[in-house]
């Protein structure tokens, strides 16, 4: 076995959305991702820092599947009040999800127009 190999950057992320339009404009208005292109019938493509998101329908009718995006913040209260001034209703305030011994990780939930779950995340520099 190679075990030099190993996976660790995530090129692309995709999410099935049930109304495409909708979602595009929930990810590019309300979130503030950059929106980079559609793409063939009900495909939707943003540029999310160094992760290429994708927003599409789904291939089946009974298909539905989704995954927990976390979106890294600098300052979780700022990113977690513009949010909600944009209308973002969040299962919880921001919280201390772990005291690491350099850094504190803080998370807060959301959702998107078809409830995938969605995330604030933040890795605060210890300061005691």
């Amino acid at each position: 076995m190679d075990t030099c190999f190993g996976l660790s950057a995530i090129g692309q992320i995709a999410i099935t959305v049930s109304d495409l339009p909708k979602a595009t404009a929930f990810y590019r208005d309300t979130l503030g991702i950059p929106f980079l292109f559609e793409a063939a019938p009900g495909m939707a493509f943003f540029q999310a820092g160094d992760v290429r998101l994708m927003l599409g329908l789904p291939e089946k009718e009974s298909q539905k599947f989704s995954s927990i995006l976390y979106f890294r913040v600098g300052d979780i209260s700022d990113a977690y009040h513009h949010l909600m001034k944009r209308g973002v209703a969040f299962t919880h305030e921001p919280r201390l999800i772990h005291r690491g011994s350099q850094t504190d990780m803080w998370l807060a939930f959301f959702a998107d127009p078809d409830g995938n779950a969605l995330a604030l995340m933040s890795e605060v520099a210890r300061r005691d």
